[in-house]
């Protein structure tokens, strides 16, 4: 039975995780306020610590998040060691989570439907590092005023404080391998040089 340090360890993870589920939706702590009847100010101190989750507080935000109490609250698995698949649709893109990360680089599998959304929408700006690589499909990708069609097989990194904006707008569904870091945190990957013919 877990102990009131364990206990208090797992309480210290929801503010991160809160903030996080928060920042990936791109939504304020005001619209968070609207729905789930919250006040402003206790999201703001439950986001920074200050102040214990309580289920009648938690039951609320893991609806306005579409995840359970178990992942909102972060139980640890134990020994196993598979990523439970949650998907949230948003803006009718579907979002599956690859890894249990709350902190630090986040994975997901996103699923664009055909023309979604239907054309290039106002590029938005916030703090972050994103990684993407198409498994199918046709990705466009707007970025500081360039336009840019990546296929299946390609990547592009950039730091999302640069206006950018993503979408499908071809008539097949795009899947997309993407890597969210923390602001200015770059993901490295390493690779073996691809061999010239002489």
């Amino acid at each position: 039975m877990a102990g009131m340090g364990d206990l208090a360890a797992v309480l210290d993870t929801v503010g991160p995780r809160l903030r996080a589920l928060r920042e990936q939706r791109e939504a304020t702590l005001a619209d968070v306020a609207v729905v789930t009847g919250i006040s402003v100010s206790t999201l703001s101190r439950l986001e920074s610590g200050l102040r214990r989750p309580t289920l009648e507080l938690l039951l609320p935000l893991a609806r306005f998040h579409e995840v359970t109490i178990d992942e909102l609250v972060d139980v640890p698995a134990g020994d196993d060691p598979r990523v439970p698949l949650h998907p949230t649709v948003r803006h009718g893109v579907t979002w599956v989570p690859l890894s249990r990360r709350t902190e630090g680089p986040r994975a997901y599998r996103l699923v664009y439907p055909p023309r979604t959304p239907p054309e290039v929408g106002e590029p938005r700006v916030h703090d972050g590092y994103e990684w993407l690589y198409v498994l199918h499909g046709t990705l466009r990708l707007v970025l500081g005023g360039r336009e840019l069609d990546l296929v299946a097989g390609e990547a592009a990194e950039f730091d999302t404080r640069v206006p950018h904006w993503l979408g499908n707008l071809s008539g097949t569904p795009t899947e997309v391998l993407a890597l969210y870091g923390p602001q200015g945190e770059r993901m490295h990957v390493r690779a073996r040089p691809r061999r010239r013919d002489a």
